[in-house]
């Protein structure tokens, strides 16, 4: 590109960012610093830059025409987590999630940084494969037959696997068993509540629970129809857009919204319940995402007041549940991996704490830094993988130091870079990482034994 094509390229860029980003936000960051020692990146580089302190502060320089969006600026962006433990720790209040958001989209709508392939991928996954859930489990299919018809052991034998960076490799390595039918397919629309009925709630499944964790969304069922719930899934619902959100592609994330939400209040019900932390933060933000859609705000705002994660749904309103002493509970030690967004959006990161205190003869130990994020971010650990791994590296320690036999988490990108770490960190055989619904449902059904 000639230097005239990139100061065009610069200059519209500025211009969509100055129509974009929130001046309010901008301006009620008071630069105190109180968000620093929150900040996973500040806590690994001790670089100003890698805060949201610096961050903002850039943002606001290109918005007043101090300084331009270039290539180093994009890359400090990309850098960010949006784990949004900043939010929780600023006395100003200021939303850091959504200014990073904004500043994304504009940034995608004017990069020159992604290579054609890395275009066609994304391309290909907003576009196509996530707004219609029959593609994403076609694709669930498809890494289904490479997992049980021998191409795996093939692809691994032959070695072709080296032909891909080394962090898919290790991500490979890890991969649960994708399930070839998803909770709907497994199990049905609508479950009623053993006993009195609590409410009427629905389960938001998601694309990657639904395909690599099903068996999770089966026993979220379970948990809730034991606590007094009468369960429904709406067959018709979609993606919920979070990763559209977080890599610049906001209007295709208000595209999905706007689908959810009409679905959902189809279904008139008193809770969207969700199982993954990083899906339930975009739903209660639908009302965000849509609040300049005059036709669909209203909606949008009936849909967030409703959305709950399901340890939350327990704690506060179902029914007490039943874990016995066990015999074989009484030498289990269990640590906990917080959902970023569980904690620093949904503010929910009392309760899993709360029902996994429940189990009776079960020693929780909490983990140093259990509420720093792990590294997976979405989709950071394909863009971002040395930052993630140093992450993640950290987070083992803290890990192995529990001595726990089990780790538990909340979100399912959470799950499987805890399994990815316990692969890496050689603890395989001494602890295993397992969403909390499955922890918990393991222990129920042993009362019925």
């Amino acid at each position: 590109m000639d230097k005239t094509s990139e100061n065009i390229r610069l200059s519209s860029l500025t211009e969509k960012l100055r129509l974009r980003l929130d001046e309010d936000q901008l301006t009620n960051c008071m630069r105190c610093g109180f968000c620093l020692p929150a900040c996973p990146t500040f806590a690994e580089t001790g670089i100003e830059a890698e805060s949201p302190r610096g961050r903002i502060a850039l943002m606001k320089a290109v918005k007043d025409g101090i300084m331009a969006p270039d290539v180093e600026f994009e890359e400090q962006m990309n850098h960010c987590l949006g784990c949004r433990a900043c939010e929780p720790a600023c006395p100003a209040d200021v939303k850091y999630g959504q200014l990073i958001e904004q500043t994304r989209d504009a940034i995608e709508d004017h990069t020159e940084t992604h290579r054609g392939w890395v275009k066609l991928v994304r391309r290909t996954a907003f576009q196509t494969i996530f707004p219609n859930q029959k593609r994403v489990r076609w694709i669930g299919k498809g890494l289904r037959f490479y997992q049980t018809s021998g191409m795996r052991k093939l692809a691994r034998k032959t070695g072709a696997m080296k032909m891909f960076p080394k962090h898919l490799r290790e991500m490979e390595q890890i991969l649960p068993e994708v399930a070839l039918h998803g909770v709907v397919e497994q199990i049905g629309i609508r479950h009623p509540a053993k006993g009195d009925t609590i409410a009427t709630v629905a389960l938001f499944r998601g694309c990657l629970m639904d395909v690599l964790f099903a068996d999770t969304n089966i026993h979220t069922v379970d948990l809730l129809t034991e606590a007094g719930f009468e369960v429904v899934i709406p067959e018709q619902q979609n993606c919920c857009g979070a990763m559209h959100a977080h890599s610049g592609e906001v209007e295709g994330a208000r595209s999905l919204a706007r689908s959810n939400i009409r679905v959902f209040k189809a279904a008139g019900v008193d809770y969207i319940v969700s199982n993954a932390g990083g899906c339930g933060a975009l739903l209660l933000e639908y009302d965000h995402l849509l609040h300049k859609d005059a036709q669909w705000k209203d909606d949008a705002k009936w849909f967030a007041e409703r959305v709950i994660d399901v340890s939350d749904l327990l704690v506060r309103f179902g029914r007490l549940l039943v874990f016995p002493e066990c015999k074989e509970n009484q030498s289990i030690r269990i640590t906990y991996q917080d959902s970023c967004h569980l904690r620093n959006v949904m503010r929910a990161s009392d309760a899993p704490r709360r029902l996994m205190r429940q189990v009776n003869g079960v020693e929780f130990v909490e983990m140093k830094e259990a509420d720093r994020c792990c590294g997976s971010a979405g989709t950071y650990t394909l863009t971002q993988p040395a930052m993630s791994g140093q992450i993640l590296d950290h987070k083992m320690q803290h890990a192995r130091a529990t001595d726990a036999q089990y780790l538990l988490t909340s979100n399912p990108g959470c799950l499987l870079q805890m399994m990815h770490g316990i692969n890496q960190h050689g603890l395989n055989g001494q602890m295993k990482a397992v969403h909390i619904v499955d922890f918990l449902h393991e222990r129920m059904c042993e009362a019925d034994e």
